[in-house]
């Protein structure tokens, strides 16, 4: 009897192992608490994935600063056990000149990220230098980043797991891109990449998109990565959008609901959120650990305007009739709609769960 229990044990465990779906985060980890932490702990809760490692991305803040809040995120949820990786620091080719002069020639745009509000050291996003890391609300983390660069880390990742690690990407594209640069065979040894990027035609009054709809954060920050990522040569992309990410709304109702919990992660929320906003990237990871709630789609082929003018880093796309004749143009299944209550339940249930180990 004994033997066979734990013949038995060994099958379930062996099972387990195998329906465990792996993924590695790449994200702008500004904190605490906010879409990219948030993002990051939905995929750390769901009890079917493996998350392998984080690599950080300059993007809503400097790389220094997010893998400070990341670290001490993870030890205040219970998951030191995923290795935090730095990235890189800065986009491939943009400066702080060429963002400062965005700032003064457009108008519509509202979010300049690490590069702070160049213009003006009062407001509500100072910019500050990327090596200086400010003081953080949660505490400074006691655990420290895997002594290995975000590229390489990827990179080796993806090699000890062919054909089995889908790279979910939040933040700027660089630290992808320099992966691609690394090994050309990078995308391809993945299942596939999932992107939150790019603007379509999104409906709404805000004059950010309203004025611009094409202009997006994570593509204008590093426009020439983005350009490198999605001519990769992935098995699947699929992209998230502002248009579909305007739909969704993190509320204080919502954050009521998961402060009920004593759990980590939902005492973390309770105790830092101060921000209530669309659910960027929060949509990106429930996407993919659920993806009945995404009710449409569309294909399209997709690339990055690099023409250094007013539309420097806007979305490009075609559909299959009128697509230019080149051939490293990849299709892309950008989501279109959700089923939005599906999608507020489920991360809801995530942050009130506890925490998942390996």
């Amino acid at each position: 009897m004994g033997h066979r229990l734990l013949f038995l044990l060994t099958l379930f465990l062996s099972t387990s192992a195998q329906t465990q779906r792996l993924v590695l985060i790449d994200q702008d980890g500004s904190g605490p608490a906010g879409s990219n932490q948030m993002a990051m702990m939905a995929l750390l809760q769901a009890p079917d994935v493996q998350v392998l490692g984080v690599t950080q991305v300059s993007g809503n803040a400097w790389e220094p600063e997010e893998v400070a809040h990341t670290l001490r995120m993870l030890e205040l949820i219970h998951r030191t056990d995923v290795p935090v990786v730095p990235g890189a620091i800065f986009p491939l080719l943009r400066t702080r000149e060429e963002a400062f002069a965005d700032r003064i020639h457009d108008g519509s745009f509202s979010w300049y990220g690490a590069w702070g509000d160049l213009a003006d050291h009062t407001s509500n996003q100072p910019y500050h230098a990327a090596e200086v890391i400010p003081p953080l609300r949660e505490g400074a983390p006691s655990t420290r980043p895997l002594d290995e660069d975000a590229a390489h880390f990827l990179v080796r990742q993806v090699h000890a797991h062919p054909h089995q690690v889908t790279i979910y990407a939040a933040g700027p594209l660089t630290n992808i891109a320099l992966a691609l640069s690394l090994d050309p065979h990078f995308a391809e040894l993945t299942k596939g990449i999932v992107i939150m990027a790019g603007s379509l035609s999104p409906q709404t009054i805000d004059p950010e998109y309203a004025n611009h709809p094409r202009h997006e954060f994570n593509l204008w920050f590093d426009p020439e990565a983005a350009h490198i990522v999605f001519r990769a040569a992935w098995p699947r992309i699929d992209l998230t959008t502002v248009d579909i990410s305007i739909k969704t709304m993190f509320t204080k109702e919502l954050l009521g609901q998961i402060a009920t919990s004593q759990q980590p992660a939902a005492q973390y929320l309770a105790h830092y959120t101060d921000e209530f906003f669309y659910m960027w990237d929060e949509l990106a990871a429930c996407g993919w650990i659920d993806p009945r709630i995404i009710t449409g789609d569309k294909v399209l082929f997709v690339d990055v305007d690099l023409a250094h003018g007013p539309n420097y880093g806007d979305l490009l796309t075609w559909d299959a009739a009128h697509r230019p004749q080149r051939s490293d143009l990849r299709e892309v299944h950008i989501w279109t709609d959700l089923d939005a209550p599906r999608f507020y339940n489920l991360f809801v249930k995530l942050m009130q769960a506890p925490p998942h180990t390996r």
